[in-house]
């Protein structure tokens, strides 16, 4: 079974944000980046099914510039088994440009459980994983709480909270997931 975490290295929420001198742009020099919070669940849970299965092979994916090596280390200090980095320096990618790059590494990888971040804290916003889904025809589950794996390993059970309740969906493997 191959496991994929996708990461994205995003601005520490207690960094204090400047503007340059000239009104430019952000100041950026003095601005501390860590791994997304959503994306440390996913890591997490890539390493949890990993301990449960014991045959699987777990990957960090992530689409950003070269300091977001960094954030890649993280997850591999975690236990990550290996790791692709995807250098955008010289070109910003939209989401679904983004979704793109990443579908196309995930197919070659040969891929089973893709386990993201239910959203992005710098934008706030959910889109890369729904489209990267919609790419792959994979089916997926979003803000997802827990994975079980079902017996014969072809599947899991995913629950999700929603409007105070719980959703359990019982998906066979390519999935993708939104982790919270």
């Amino acid at each position: 079974m191959k496991i994929a975490a996708l990461i994205k290295q995003v601005p520490d929420t207690e960094t204090k944000i400047r503007i340059k001198a000239d009104g430019s742009g952000i100041e950026e020099s003095d601005i501390k980046y860590i791994v997304g919070p959503y994306d440390e669940f996913a890591i997490e849970e890539a390493l949890q099914i990993k301990q449960k299965v014991g045959q699987a092979e777990t990957y960090v994916i992530s689409v950003g510039p070269e300091r977001s090596v960094e954030a890649i280390r993280t997850a591999l200090a975690m236990g990550i088994d290996k790791a692709v980095h995807i250098d955008n320096e010289a070109a910003v990618l939209d989401s679904y440009q983004t979704a793109k790059v990443l579908a196309g590494i995930i197919k070659k990888l040969g891929i089973d459980l893709v386990l993201c971040g239910k959203q992005a804290i710098d934008n706030d916003n959910s889109q890369v994983v729904s489209m990267l889904a919609e790419i792959l025809d994979y089916p997926q589950v979003m803000i997802a709480e827990k994975i079980e794996l079902n017996a014969d390993k072809s599947g899991a059970m995913v629950t999700r909270r929603v409007s105070g309740a719980k959703e359990v969906y019982e998906v066979n493997f390519p999935l993708v997931v939104g982790c919270e």
